[in-house]
């Protein structure tokens, strides 16, 4: 969670002398360039006709001030023969971030926005970081929830890194559980259906959360396109549909949109930026994406991971590849830039065996052969383990190995776990 603090100045200006209350007039408005007028005007509850006095008019202040959409609300008025007149000057406050709603499923997006706006004048699918706006948000949201006599909560978390700036308010309810009954996809070709499919098995049963989904669809769906070359292709935003509502539970069958775009052929391959670590043909042979066929950016990726240990093994953990595509739309070809930036070589620091008694700690320590200020292998490690199999096998140990890098002294430490198996 997030925590705002925000600053509202409520400017007043009396008349000399005027009676206890009066009927209202009008009410101007100025100063706001995210807000109409009318927005404003229903915001604040006030209807020409209606009788009011100055008391009404500091509440009204008040209250836009407290919403957070407004850094400062000031007001006037005048006394006529016909009744009152309230001006309100506004200044917009900042910064807004977007509304998302994690799993009220029984409405679309659109169809709440309008039924949020006809309760929430100021809901404009943003609120601001400050203020109380989402709470009057949430407690709309609870109204309907009530009316489809529904027996979770409504509440919400401001979404954001933690050491990061807020992103966005996420809109949930709890006590009604929102299960996924089963996956479907619109777009994509027969060809893409049965991976799809296959992947989609793992979300069904689960609760349905809008974020948590998009997450399983960047992770697992969008690269079987990727892996065919489709480099520009989409997954859009779950759309679900409430197949079965009981007291229990809400089953939903999801739907997820997908543009695969057009498919890229690799027209080449360039690699800059090496030097003669290691012979360019030994580089080009880790790299498997080929002229003519399409560009498998996953296996672009997995190619960069076998060049990054290949790197390791002569001390190279800074070492940085990115494949950077250069795609030509107009004939669905992509050209790739392996850019290399080696970085420095690093030394072998510590080593530290954890789960052994002294005795065994101190045969490890023996055998391990790669000595502190050595230049660095990161394959070792596994030569290591290899050694000491007969002494240790896997079906009786988990030998885990953790490397930290010290980029300062560049060097690397290197811990080694042992578990026994139960």
């Amino acid at each position: 969670m997030l925590a705002f603090a925000s600053l509202l100045s409520a400017q007043t200006r009396k008349p000399s002398a005027s009676p206890s209350s009066s009927k209202l007039i009008s009410v101007n408005v100025t100063g706001s360039s995210r807000y109409t007028p009318e927005q404003i005007i229903a915001a604040t509850g006030l209807q020409p006709g209606q009788n009011v006095s100055e008391e009404d008019f500091k509440s009204v202040t008040r209250h836009l001030g407290e919403t957070g959409a407004f850094s400062d609300v000031a007001y006037s008025f005048q006394f006529g023969p016909e009744g009152m007149k309230l001006a309100l000057q506004l200044t917009d406050s900042n910064p807004f971030v977007p509304v998302r709603f994690e799993n009220i499923v029984w409405f679309s997006d659109q169809e709440l926005f309008e039924k949020l706006r006809t309760r929430v004048p100021l809901f404009q699918g943003q609120l601001p970081v400050t203020g109380d706006l989402a709470d009057e948000v949430s407690e709309a949201l609870q109204v309907l929830a009530i009316e489809l006599k529904l027996r979770g909560r409504v509440d919400y978390l401001r979404a954001g890194p933690e050491d990061g700036p807020m992103e966005a308010f996420e809109f949930s309810i709890t006590g009604q559980p929102v299960i996924v009954r089963k996956v479907a996809f619109s777009g994509p070709s027969p060809a893409e259906l049965p991976e799809l499919e296959a992947a989609a098995r793992k979300l069904t049963g689960k609760d349905y959360t809008r974020s948590l989904l998009m997450l399983q669809a960047e992770k697992n769906f969008l690269p079987v396109f990727l892996a065919r070359g489709y480099l520009k292709a989409a997954v859009g935003a779950p759309q679900p549909k409430v197949a079965e509502d009981t007291p229990e539970e809400t089953l939903v069958d999801v739907t997820f949109p997908i543009t695969p775009g057009s498919q890229y052929k690799v027209t080449g391959v360039q690699l800059s930026g090496y030097k003669d670590v290691f012979p360019v043909e030994k580089l080009r042979a880790l790299i498997h994406l080929e002229p003519g066929q399409p560009a498998n950016a996953v296996q672009a990726d997995q190619d960069v991971e076998a060049l990054t240990k290949l790197y390791g093994t002569r001390g190279y953990m800074g070492v940085k590849i990115h494949p950077v595509p250069e795609m030509n739309d107009s004939d669905s070809t992509v050209g790739y830039v392996f850019q290399f930036q080696e970085g420095s070589t690093y030394k072998m620091g510590d080593l530290e065996v954890r789960g052994l008694d002294s005795k065994a700690t101190d045969r490890i320590v023996a055998a391990w052969r790669l000595l502190a200020g050595e230049t660095y292998n990161s394959d070792y490690p596994r030569q290591f383990l290899e050694s000491i199999s007969g002494q240790y096998p896997t079906d009786q140990w988990k030998i885990t190995v953790h490397e930290t890098a010290e980029d300062q002294d560049k060097t690397v430490d290197v811990s080694l776990h042992f578990d026994p198996r139960r």
